[in-house]
């Protein structure tokens, strides 16, 4: 992924109703060619799922560390959006 990663947040100690929010927010702060790491303690394939729903090709994803415990993903604003 080319995407400069400009911050990482680590949602677990999160409210569960904030979480998307906060990650919504984060994305939304991105400029093109941007993306932050995500870490989490489960798989966040629900959150993919939203993402896909409601920006379809506007986002990458790209897991770096798949569990049991943790998780990481590289969340970017593509630079050609």
């Amino acid at each position: 992924m080319s995407e400069n990663v400009t911050t990482t947040i680590d949602v677990r100690p999160i409210p569960p109703p904030q979480k998307h929010s906060t990650i919504f927010q984060t994305f939304d702060a991105l400029a093109p060619g941007q993306s932050f790491i995500l870490i989490n303690d489960h798989d966040p394939k629900p959150l993919y799922y939203q993402f896909a729903s409601e920006m379809p090709g506007k986002f990458t994803w790209e897991y770096l560390e798949q569990g049991p415990q943790v998780w990481r993903v590289q969340i970017g604003r593509p630079a050609s959006t």
